[in-house]
């Protein structure tokens, strides 16, 4: 009778051998409210963004940073930092708003890339055309 406990107990005890899979890297995206598409020089159009996540693990970090390929302009966080070029900035929430100032009379597109610290990267793209002041 103990042998066939003994034995029921080592049959349990390796069927819950299995090792625990702790699901870090979730995927996310960038969601915005719809932005203005035409900007004249020194306007600021404002950028309302949240990250959506579709799961949640605590020590995930986000961090944001820019590129512009047209144009020229100033992209700065809600709390006044101004990104530059392709440098990596720390993002500490998931509902921010950015603000893009135009800085001349030609169209406008900045790159906004969200990363993890896992890797994975999620890139939004925002045009302005020429707005025309005398119109």
């Amino acid at each position: 009778m103990i042998m066939t406990g003994l034995a029921a107990l080592a049959l349990l005890v390796s069927a819950c051998d299995d090792p625990l899979d702790v699901f870090q890297a979730y995927s996310f995206d960038l969601v915005t409210m719809p932005v203005q598409e035409s900007l004249g020089e020194g306007e600021t159009a404002e950028i309302r963004c949240t990250l959506v996540r579709e799961g949640e693990y605590k020590n995930a970090e986000f961090f944001i940073r820019m590129f512009q390929p047209d144009g020229e302009g100033e992209l700065k966080m809600e709390d006044g930092t101004v990104f530059l070029p392709n440098d990596l900035y720390p993002l500490k929430k998931t509902e921010f708003r950015l603000y893009y100032t135009s800085h001349c009379s030609d169209q406008q597109t900045i790159d906004v890339y969200i990363q993890d610290n896992f890797g994975q990267v999620v890139q939004k793209t925002f045009s302005f055309q020429n707005k025309n002041i005398d119109e």
